[in-house]
């Protein structure tokens, strides 16, 4: 397992502007999340590399970790505290090179096949879903479910391969769900609508997670 401490908890940034962007990260740092990941899609880029650097800023004041969704540059160009890759986006051997050993490198994986790649590829976390339809994601993968993350994770054991923190993603709307997933053996979840939605559930989802 990766050796770098993780919250287990983790909200990733929706809004369509720079200023919606912003008040929902705040409002997520004001009710108690202490890791952000900046995930702007389809942004320009001089907008998304306004934000990671205001939210880098930010997180810091509040003691919380800011990664950067996608871009690796972006992330060593403001000195985020590491970056998330989808399958489809560049390597997590490149990313390690241009980011260095100390920095949180997570990335995609919706299936065994995608958490044995990630695992071989050494990234330091896998986010695994998605769990049940969202709307906050395009091009969804097939929907796991409860069953999905049992049988993956209980493949990892089997295979004897190297434990690595596995979040949840993908529709987490209630907090029976998270607990269900715990049970399932992963290692902590990542919200984004819930927690924009109403930041207030932060405390709650906290008291499932310790």
């Amino acid at each position: 397992m990766s050796t770098k401490t993780m919250e287990k908890l983790q909200y990733i940034s929706q809004g369509q502007t720079l200023a919606a962007q912003k008040d929902n990260i705040l409002k997520a740092l004001d009710a108690g999340v202490k890791w952000i990941q900046v995930r702007w899609k389809g942004a320009h880029q001089a907008y998304v590399y306004r934000l990671a650097e205001q939210v880098k800023n930010v997180c810091s004041r509040y003691g919380a970790t800011c990664i950067i969704n996608d871009h690796t540059a972006l992330a060593a160009a403001v000195d985020a505290d590491g970056v998330h890759l989808g399958l489809e986006d560049g390597s997590i051997d490149a990313a390690r090179k241009l980011l260095g050993p100390k920095k949180i490198i997570g990335g995609t994986a919706n299936s065994f096949t995608d958490v044995y790649q990630r695992i071989t590829e050494n990234c330091d976390y896998i986010g695994l879903g998605p769990f049940r339809f969202t709307k906050t994601k395009h091009n969804l993968s097939p929907l796991l479910g409860l069953d999905g993350y049992e049988n993956i994770i209980g493949q990892v054991r089997q295979e004897g391969l190297s434990p690595i923190p596995i979040f949840a993603i993908g529709g987490i709307a209630h907090l029976d769900d998270i607990q269900q997933l715990l049970q399932t053996g992963v290692y902590g979840i990542a919200l984004s609508g819930s927690i924009t939605h109403n930041p207030t559930i932060v405390s709650s989802i906290h008291k499932i997670l310790i």
